[in-house]
């Protein structure tokens, strides 16, 4: 394995995190644990989760990834081998739908993520996505309509912030970090994080892929510049680059089968780039999808990348791709078909 520093907080960290937010839908509790025994054994010492997880999001499961997390720290008294990572989700079906990123709910949450945990502190607590209608999940433009919304309606980014540094100072947390945030949302932390002497966050989760480059476009220097890693999620974009569905295949239980809500990844240019990929890892006798996670692995400005699966076989291969360096020939070519589809899956 191959560890970063994560900044600010001084720990080594697996260049691979360990993704969960399928079990509770695809993946059992015993399924969950298997996971966890394989990602500790080859030294991914990274995990993610949130409140809203599984996903797809289901108000009858919502919790139970965290709770299948619980139960293996209380089963195998590990949990200090272990940097976790979760979220407060502003999900509509939390706190009576009201959720917002002020103290109140951020105290609230978190009392929960801890009793489902088995734990009494999280490592970096994640803000899942902003309150503030801006261009994540798919919008890769910014909206007349976004423009419109007023930010006196939502909760002040100080106040998160104060929040957030609170429960540093009571040890619930020791860090924080943003997810699908955009580079001014992000700035506007660190900003008001250093003019109130203030604990800025040390990470942002935002997508990242061979069909979703956007974060190269603005945050990446940031993330140079300030010091805040990227938590890469999607590197396989939700399975699409490991080549299974080409040519219109839908395996039996894979993701996209089971949940037609998730078309990100497979629009026509999207499959056009995935084809192309595919040619390439073919041509260089490469596993697809550990080529797909090996470019992900190789920017230097992504702190580590969220791999997710529903078999362990799939886990130990995405868990073996930090083992792969790509040839400048690969890259190369990588490169000529970003350059001809640009982001297709934003």
């Amino acid at each position: 394995m191959q560890y970063q520093t994560l900044p600010q907080l001084n720990e080594k960290v697996s260049k691979v995190c360990l993704g969960t937010m399928t079990w509770g839908q695809q993946n059992s509790e015993s399924d969950a644990h298997e996971q966890m025994d394989l990602a500790l054994s080859e030294g991914v010492n990274f995990w993610d989760t949130a409140e809203m997880y599984p996903s797809p999001p289901d108000k009858d499961k919502q919790g139970d990834t965290e709770r299948f997390m619980g139960t293996w720290f209380q089963k195998t008294k590990q949990r200090d081998k272990v940097i976790l990572a979760s979220k407060i989700s502003p999900m509509d079906f939390l706190r009576d739908g009201q959720t917002r990123f002020n103290a109140a709910h951020i105290s609230s949450a978190i009392d929960s993520n801890l009793e489902r945990l088995q734990t009494d502190y999280i490592d970096i607590y994640q803000l899942h996505w902003p309150e503030r209608q801006t261009n994540y999940f798919s919008q890769l433009g910014y909206t007349e309509a976004m423009a419109a919304q007023s930010l006196d309606d939502l909760t002040p980014f100080l106040e998160t912030i104060q929040a957030l540094n609170d429960e540093i100072k009571k040890g619930r947390i020791r860090a924080y970090g943003l997810s699908n945030d955009t580079a001014w949302g992000l700035m506007r932390y660190l900003w008001e994080a250093e003019n109130n002497g203030l604990i800025a966050p040390i990470t942002v989760q935002n997508p990242y892929s061979l069909l979703n480059r956007v974060y190269e476009v603005g945050m990446a220097e940031i993330a140079h510049r300030e010091n805040v890693g990227l938590l890469a999620y999607s590197p396989l974009g939700f399975g699409v680059l490991s080549g299974k569905y080409l040519d219109g295949k839908r395996p039996a239980g894979a993701r996209l089968t089971m949940y037609d809500r998730f078309a990100r990844y497979t629009n026509k240019e999207a499959l056009s780039a995935t084809a192309q990929y595919a040619k390439i890892a073919d041509e260089a006798g490469l596993d697809m999808a550990q080529m797909a996670l090996a470019f992900v692995n190789s920017r230097s400005f992504v702190t580590s990348n969220i791999i997710g699966a529903t078999t362990t076989e799939q886990l130990q291969s995405n868990i073996d791709s930090i083992n792969l360096t790509l040839s400048t020939e690969v890259l190369a070519a990588i490169e000529a078909v970003h350059t001809q589809h640009p982001n297709p899956s934003p």
